[in-house]
């Protein structure tokens, strides 16, 4: 059972860990629970060099071994190294259309990956809004002890069965809030894998 004199505590540790998981944002962005800044878009420009991706945008599925490729590209179980393998030998079958076929497996590999990206982005912002409801409703539950505990006379089943409902919710709390700093790494090992995928399609141009 949780003592009366730790509910202070307990309210303030619950409430900073909230306030502190993530750093501060837009009102726009009220829910981002990360200490990234939220970018839900990868920046195209600042790894792609070669031709505009507009046409190929357009035609990189209608091309099925390409599609195929960005598929296997695009998962990080995929290691680089046999990633380097895959683009070389697929630019080596392509022959005179080198360039062109590798745009549009380029493109693919942005559309996927921008998409998974979008995806995690989303994702974090519900995990956001959960730790919220989650911290709001562990608040209520420390008033409701709080005000068992204040009673007269006191009623000891009543304040044993708030006391055990708070310290399951700071359990589960706690379990989440420990999930942050890794779930918050996802966007930027897309962001990383995508760069590495960029400057390997481009190097299979030259």
């Amino acid at each position: 059972m949780i003592h009366r004199s730790l509910l202070p505590a307990l309210f303030s540790l619950v409430f900073a860990d909230a306030a502190t998981a993530q750093a501060p944002q837009p009102q726009s962005q009220p829910d981002w629970p990360c200490r990234q800044v939220r970018v839900p878009e990868l920046a195209v420009a600042s790894v792609w060099t070669g031709a505009p991706l507009d046409e190929a945008m357009k035609h990189w599925r209608d091309d099925q071994t390409i599609a195929d490729l960005v598929l296997r590209l695009s998962q990080r179980r995929t290691p680089m190294d046999e990633v380097e393998g895959l683009i070389a030998q697929f630019a080596k079958s392509s022959g005179e259309k080198r360039k062109e076929r590798l745009t549009m497996l380029f493109a693919g590999v942005y559309e996927r990956m921008n998409d998974e990206r979008r995806d995690v982005v989303s994702g974090l912002d519900r995990f956001g809004r959960r730790l919220k409801d989650m911290a709001e409703k562990t608040r209520e539950e420390t008033q409701t002890l709080r005000d068992l505990q204040d009673q007269k006379p006191p009623d000891p089943e009543a304040i044993r069965k708030a006391s055990e409902a708070l310290q399951w919710r700071l359990r589960l709390f706690e379990e989440q809030r420990r999930m942050i700093g890794y779930v918050c790494e996802s966007p930027a090992l897309i962001e990383q894998r995508f760069g590495a995928l960029a400057r390997t399609i481009q190097q299979a141009m030259e």
